[in-house]
């Protein structure tokens, strides 16, 4: 790797420096070493693609940082506003908020794939909107932040996204029982490698009477079917369903059918 220069400002595109300061504003920080920044954003495709003549760091240490600093802030978080929970109230409460599906949802409410630089093959194929690579971008966001400006910048940032998702995962004080997709991410995320996957494969009825059937795969496997009258709706149905065949219909960690 030595024999090949390493990136600098001048090598990076234009179009994407441009950008930046836009999505400084997304973040609500301006970076003092803006090299973080561009690591977070380029992903390893783009790295690779380049690497016989110049070498763009890409996020994959970053996001490693950033996963650490992510868990810590919720924890925190958690552990010191929340102090009649038990312990297995938090480790739900954190697994449902550092999730990929979480960590999708706060890369999508800034447009962070709008920044990120891909190779052609991720570009063409809807890279900028693909859940792990979101996801993964996130957590080396946070770590950007945190390499910047220290702890307290990378957990405002942090809790700017997460306290929302503890506000809509709790009820009357009490953890909700019926986000399935989140149980059912937390029971993936025991076994490093896997990967769950919700997949439309119905849409009927008219516009005011829709009706969605939904496939939630575990690596390519058929874990759980479900349907509803909106997609969200389908997937929790779905992911009840592959909670239900994992411990059992009766089992205290399946919620109870809604339909």
């Amino acid at each position: 790797m030595s024999e090949i220069p390493v990136a600098e400002e001048r090598d990076y595109p234009q179009g994407f420096l441009a950008r930046l300061s836009e999505l400084e504003e997304r973040i609500g920080h301006r970076f003092a070493q803006r090299r973080y920044l561009w690591i977070a954003l380029t992903h390893s495709s783009f790295s690779n693609e380049r690497r016989n003549r110049i070498y763009f760091e890409h996020n994959e240490r970053q996001e490693f940082l950033g996963d650490s600093v992510l868990s810590l802030v919720v924890s925190k978080h958690l552990f010191g506003d929340h102090a009649t929970f038990q312990e297995g109230i938090l480790t739900k409460l954190r697994a449902a908020s550092v999730c990929a599906e979480a960590l999708y949802e706060y890369a999508e409410s800034i447009l962070l794939g709008e920044y990120m630089l891909l190779n052609h093959g991720l570009e063409e194929t809807g890279g900028r909107h693909q859940k792990n690579i979101l996801a993964d971008c996130f957590e080396a966001l946070i770590a950007a932040l945190f390499l910047d400006a220290g702890f307290e910048a990378a957990e405002a940032f942090v809790l700017r996204f997460a306290e929302p998702r503890f506000h809509r995962l709790m009820q009357n004080g009490k953890l909700r029982d019926d986000d399935c997709k989140s149980l059912l991410q937390e029971k993936v995320q025991t076994s490093p490698g896997e990967k769950v996957e919700y997949r439309l494969v119905r849409e009927s009825g008219p516009d005011h009477h829709k009706h969605f059937e939904v496939e939630v795969r575990l690596n390519s496997n058929i874990i759980g079917r479900g349907k509803g009258k909106s997609k969200r709706e389908a997937e929790q149905d779905a992911a009840r369903d592959a909670l239900a065949f994992w411990f059992g219909e009766d089992s205290a960690f399946v919620p109870k059918d809604s339909h």
